[in-house]
């Protein structure tokens, strides 16, 4: 039995992530999506950057990334990551510790103020933390159907925030570490939900909820789960409306 097959227990869980599931089949069956995803796969890497960022406070939108209008060290490293998530897709399975340590570096490489001792991709966690890391990887490498792909991202990324086991940019390696998870289980395989805008559109909810899920009790995991159903709803009409613009655009 999986370990996590009891979260399903909880109350409006399995509604939330079977609602979500069914709201990326629908917009997987969009016009767009049926001639060709690279164009629209290019545009959901732009507006997860940006909503990644804008999660952490950072002004830079689609255009302002798509010209490379910018000069910070941190827009750089989300959009690194971003445009880097198809390539790890395949690794994340089967060596999720490499791949986090690739994307920190990835996010981080720039940093010239970061102190002396920062090593960019350096897991950096006490004993408890290193605990936690090593189950979530477990849990990573040795899956089994039992659970939602949505279930297994969420896991993922409410751990990461949890441990927090960088010194710097723990939020936008959760993110991405969550749509691999999303991609390797076979509910995103091309990347193609945009769920850090789903994130932002219930951003307060979506802070609630981490918080939630770092107490351990059951209202907090299901909070935590429950939300993150939600937002994977919002990140694939966000794609939709993406879609439409692109058709527009073509048309």
């Amino acid at each position: 039995m999986d370990p996590l097959a009891p979260l399903l227990e909880l109350s409006e869980v399995a509604d939330a992530l079977e609602n979500a599931r069914a709201n990326v089949d629908r917009m997987l069956w969009h016009e767009a999506l049926r001639s060709g995803d690279e164009l629209v796969a290019t545009e959901v890497a732009l507006h997860s950057a940006s909503a990644t960022l804008a999660l952490d406070g950072y002004d830079c939108d689609v255009e302002r990334l798509r010209d490379r209008d910018f000069d910070d060290p941190v827009v750089s490293g989300v959009l690194r990551v971003s445009e880097a998530l198809p390539g790890l897709a395949a690794v994340w399975a089967i060596s999720p510790r490499f791949v986090l340590a690739k994307l920190h570096l990835l996010a981080t490489r720039d940093f010239r103020d970061a102190g002396s001792g920062f090593e960019p991709g350096r897991i950096e966690v006490d004993q408890s933390g290193s605990m936690r890391i090593n189950a979530l990887c477990a849990l990573i490498t040795n899956p089994t159907k039992e659970i939602p792909a949505a279930m297994a991202a969420a896991v993922v990324h409410g751990e990461l925030l949890a441990v927090q086991p960088f010194p710097v940019a723990n939020n936008v390696i959760a993110r991405a570490a969550a749509r691999l998870a999303l991609a390797s289980k076979g509910l995103d395989p091309k990347l193609l939900i945009t769920v850090d805008a789903g994130h932002l559109e219930r951003q307060p909810e979506y802070v609630g909820a981490q918080r939630a899920w770092s107490t351990g009790t059951p209202d907090g995991v299901r909070s935590w789960l429950k939300h993150y159903g939600k937002a994977l709803e919002a990140g694939a009409a966000e794609t939709l409306q993406i879609c439409t613009e692109l058709m527009k655009d073509v048309g």
